[in-house]
């Protein structure tokens, strides 16, 4: 007898339950139907694989997506992030050699570092390459946030400016073409803080363009003031603090609801929990205030520039002046105005300024601490 027979012989002979004949191709024949379930289990599993997988990429687009709102909300307004890198990185370059920086270059840089504290794990990310696709999903959660901030306040602005002024011929929110200098109450809240609008020699070179009446970024729109009324002697006096602004600022970022003044709650979806925004940022008012701008206008569609006055420049107005000040008392004057925007917008919870200092300074902490040092000065007496 052969050796393969003698073998085969002794699968069929040796001890323990018969198992299948081996046949000459060296596999152990199994029923169909138990391959096939085989099969389609292993099918099953990859499937389910592969709907985690789906699922987990979901959870992260969500998520940079979602973070990407911070980008036109707290870092900058049109600037790619791309060019942020570029310049820091060229910044780490150069910072121990003689270089001089343009001021473009310099608001780049400080771009950058608003961007390392708004998303500060962005920054992780590029010192592991592991940037591109989160920066485009960033991006698109920025334009998308841009467009429905835009959306939003082409209703609310109109419906604010209807009940405020009691106006006869309502302003349409669907409808921007009867807005900028073609109407008279957006028109004098789009007017320079300079010029009068009830002048009618200002307000017909104003809607005809003539250069003597050019309005640009150069000069503060009088909406950014409160009661729409400016000191000639004292520009700064009041500005920032218009009632139309905080209420499209909470109108972005703590939801429509809370735009009315004695609402200062928040819905937990809103822009501000979901960017952890718990005081009001300069960047932040700086793109409000170009919102309400373009809301106001009579332009359809965002662009950097209409006509003589560019948004990015209006942007960089705004935040220079908040952080290009001369001395300890303008640093003073907006440290107080920046307070003032956080209590009109979140109220007058503190309670992210309790720190741990603070709170040892605080008499709970003080009489613990007392109670302590008295126990100790008895029982060295004691002894």
């Amino acid at each position: 007898m052969s050796e393969s027979k003698s073998a085969s012989g002794n699968i069929e002979s040796g001890s323990g339950p018969p198992l299948t004949q081996v046949s000459d191709s060296l596999h152990v024949s199994t029923s169909p139907q138990a391959r096939v379930k085989r099969r389609i289990a292993t099918l099953m599993e990859e499937v389910e694989n592969l709907k985690q997988d789906r699922a987990i990429k979901q959870r992260k687009t969500t998520y940079y997506v979602s973070q990407g709102q911070a980008i036109c909300h707290l870092v900058v307004l049109y600037t790619p992030t791309e060019d942020l890198i570029v310049e820091n990185d060229q910044h780490c370059e150069t910072h121990n050699r003689d270089f001089n920086t343009t001021q473009e270059q310099d608001c780049l840089q400080w771009g950058y570092i608003e961007l390392a504290k708004a998303l500060p794990w962005f920054h992780d990310k590029l010192a592991s390459l592991d940037h591109e696709e989160s920066e485009h999903m960033l991006r698109q959660g920025a334009d998308s946030t841009h467009g429905n901030d835009t959306a939003t306040l082409k209703e609310l602005i109109a419906l604010w400016l209807n009940n405020e002024f009691r106006l006869i011929l309502l302003i349409s929110a669907g409808n921007k073409h009867h807005r900028g200098f073609v109407s008279d109450i957006c028109g004098k809240l789009l007017c320079p803080a300079e010029w009068s609008w009830e002048d009618p020699v200002i307000r017909a070179g104003i809607h005809d363009r003539t250069t003597a009446f050019i309005v640009s970024k150069n000069s503060w729109p009088l909406f950014m003031y409160q009661n729409c009324k400016a000191d000639a002697n004292n520009l700064e006096h009041s500005l920032m603090k218009s009632k139309l602004l905080v209420m499209g600022f909470k109108a972005i970022f703590t939801s429509p609801s809370s735009a009315n003044e004695s609402d200062q709650t928040k819905v937990k979806t809103c822009i501000a929990s979901i960017i952890g925004m718990r005081k009001v940022t300069v960047r932040a008012i700086a793109y409000a205030a170009c919102q309400i701008r373009f809301a106001l206008s009579s332009i359809t569609s965002w662009r950097t520039v209409d006509g003589d006055f560019d948004y990015q420049m209006f942007w960089n107005n705004i935040v220079d002046f908040f952080e290009d000040v001369l001395g300890p008392a303008a640093r003073t004057r907006i440290s107080e105005l920046l307070e003032w925007w956080t209590r009109k917008v979140f109220g007058t919870n503190h309670q992210q300024d309790l720190t741990s200092d603070v709170i040892s300074r605080m008499s709970v902490s003080v009489l613990a601490a007392q109670r302590l040092a008295m126990e100790g000065a008895a029982f060295d007496s004691d002894s």
